[in-house]
This record gives C-alpha cells, sequence and structure tokens, in this order.
C-alpha cells in the first residue's frame, strides 16, 4: 500500500489563543490530504454529487500527540484501502519533519443524497481489502 503526501503549512488562521494549532483544524487538514486522493484516483466528486452520490465520514478516531505552531511545514501522510465493499478506510498522520504530531483512523462510505448507502465506486473497490 503506496503512502499519499500532503504538505501544508501552518498559517495565523490555523492557530488558537496560546498560538498553536486549534485542535479542529487537523480534521481540515487530512481531509483536504483525502480530496487529493480521490481527485488522483480519477473521481470527480461535483460529477458523483450530480449523481446522488456522496462520501460521507462515519468513524473518527484521533490522538492528539504534540502541537504545531504557525509557520510550521506538515505533512500529512495516508494510507488507504477498501474494507469491503462499503467502507473505505484511512490511517492518516500529521507531522513535522520525523515528528507525529497527529494521527487519526477514518472510515468513509459512499451513500446516496438521500442517506442510503451504496457500494463503493469501482476505482475503489479495485484496490480491494490488503
Amino acid at each position: 500500500m503506496t503512502a499519499h503526501r500532503f504538505p501544508l503549512t501552518v498559517y495565523y488562521e490555523d492557530t488558537d489563543m496560546a498560538g498553536v494549532v486549534y485542535y479542529a483544524n487537523y480534521l481540515r487538514y487530512i481531509e483536504r490530504a483525502r480530496s487529493e486522493i480521490v481527485e488522483q484516483m480519477g473521481l470527480d466528486q461535483n460529477a458523483m454529487r450530480a449523481d446522488g452520490l456522496v462520501f460521507v465520514v462515519t468513524r473518527v478516531e484521533a490522538d492528539y500527540v504534540s502541537s504545531a505552531r504557525m509557520g510550521d511545514r506538515l505533512e500529512v501522510i495516508t494510507t488507504h484501502q477498501a474494507a469491503g465493499p462499503v467502507r473505505w478506510t484511512f490511517d492518516q498522520v500529521v507531522q513535522r519533519g520525523d515528528q507525529v504530531i497527529f494521527k487519526a483512523h477514518v472510515v468513509a462510505v459512499t451513500m446516496t443524497t438521500d442517506g442510503k448507502p451504496v457500494r463503493l465506486p469501482a476505482e475503489i473497490r479495485a484496490m480491494g481489502s490488503k
């Protein structure tokens, strides 16, 4: 399983009153990385939505290991796999150099815009469970 790498820089707007990255922003960072993966796979989320399909995160397990500050150069490293016909799992780590700042396990599914789960797109299912 190949790791996807997504670089980012911490800006002032990302920080809280203590000058560290506000905890909820890590969820934004890992979401951006997952969106990049979807795009790189050739899946058009706007076209999917027009067809009545969306990706929905159903579970996040997160560990805040250390803190990042304004100006830090971070990288989100993601591994992912199809976990059966419906679930797509992601293990994501936010690092500053070799130091782990944040880590998460995320489960997503494909649903209709009416909220009914459906099979993952073929491009994702083709990865199989590894």
